[in-house]
């Protein structure tokens, strides 16, 4: 069977739990789909986001000028227990209420599990019969699979034009993951500011500036496995971040200490795309194209420290940062 990258394995279940039961929603009307939606993958968007900011930095310390490094980097953003329940508040919707009664309940994200499972009855209007009502179960996360972290990888390499300074760039390559796409591109630039000082060579640490930017785009085409009938039907998520980094770190010629404070922000979209043909009823449908698209506003601030072993060309890193999502890095380095 072909390999499949952890990440893409990942993103498949996260959409396809993501689908299981919101196009249902639809029957409750697209903004009580939305809304529930919105709040369900909210914090899977967020973990992304950070987890795909680890690893730019290796070292606070630039390589001599002409240098190349070449890096093969994981990581993974470990889920706290708050990220798997969102607060539903039936106030907020207008076609949907809990089969027990319940004016609000903790329910899953996309990063949780519902156990029990949670069922919610959705209440139409038929035009011949009127209000109607079916009962549906609200779909689960990561968690049913065990999963507690998000992974991320990817190859990076760097070039150093000027003394002091680093030009990266880091990639991973569009993959499928059964009807998953998921891929990653990202361009930074490092500055050792101690560099530019007469006596660099004599001071012991190094100071450093990094500025990155990263995309992440995926999509799961659902269209056979959906319950609605309709055409073409897929989410796709797309997250853009900015990372602002300053780097502190020794200036050894084997072992080095580094230690870092970030921010990072960005924006995701996810949108719901295809056409679905909802049945309220026996004899009337509404086709609905494209329902929503959520826009997702993402940042705060990440504290990094890490540990850097050289040994000739050959490197190998590791790193652990404190932010809303904690993550532990590793990285593989070639210097030439």
């Amino acid at each position: 069977m072909k390999k499949l990258s952890l990440i893409a394995v990942v993103f498949t279940v996260l959409c396809s739990n993501a689908q299981e039961n919101i196009d249902d929603l639809l029957a409750a009307g697209v903004q009580d789909a939305k809304q529930f939606t919105t709040d369900y993958i909210a914090p899977a968007s967020e973990g992304l986001a950070f987890g795909i900011n680890n690893g730019w930095f290796n070292n606070a310390k630039t390589p001599h000028r002409f240098g190349v490094e070449i890096s093969l980097i994981g990581n993974a953003s470990f889920i706290k227990d708050e990220k798997k329940s969102f607060l539903m508040n039936i106030a907020d919707y207008e076609n949907v209420q809990f089969k027990d009664g319940s004016s609000s309940k903790n329910v899953a994200t996309a990063l949780g599990h519902n156990n029990p499972e949670v069922t919610i009855i959705v209440t139409y209007d038929d035009p011949i019969f009127g209000d109607q009502e079916i009962e549906l179960t609200l779909p689960t996360g990561l968690g049913s699979t065990d999963f507690n972290l998000i992974p991320t990888a990817f190859l990076q390499a760097s070039f150093s034009p000027f003394k002091g300074t680093q030009v990266k760039a880091r990639y991973f390559p569009e993959v499928n993951a059964k009807d998953a796409k998921i891929g990653l591109y990202g361009a930074g630039i490092q500055q050792d500011f101690t560099s530019w000082l007469p006596a660099d060579k004599i001071i012991p640490v190094a100071i450093s500036g990094l500025v990155a930017y990263t995309h992440l785009n995926g999509s799961y085409d659902f269209t056979d496995s959906s319950i609605v009938d309709g055409e073409n039907q897929q989410i796709n998520t797309e997250v853009n971040t900015l990372l602002l980094q300053l780097i502190v770190g020794t200036k050894l010629n084997i072992i080095n200490f580094y230690g870092g404070l970030g921010y990072i922000t960005g924006k995701s979209t996810t949108d719901l795309l295809g056409t679905y043909r909802v049945n309220n009823g026996i004899v009337f449908s509404e086709e609905i194209v494209d329902p929503f698209s959520i826009k997702q506003d993402v940042s705060g601030v990440r504290a990094t420290v890490g540990a850097n072993l050289k040994l000739g060309f050959f490197g190998l890193n590791a790193d652990y940062s404190i932010a809303e999502f904690d993550s532990a890095s590793l990285g593989i380095n070639f210097s030439f």
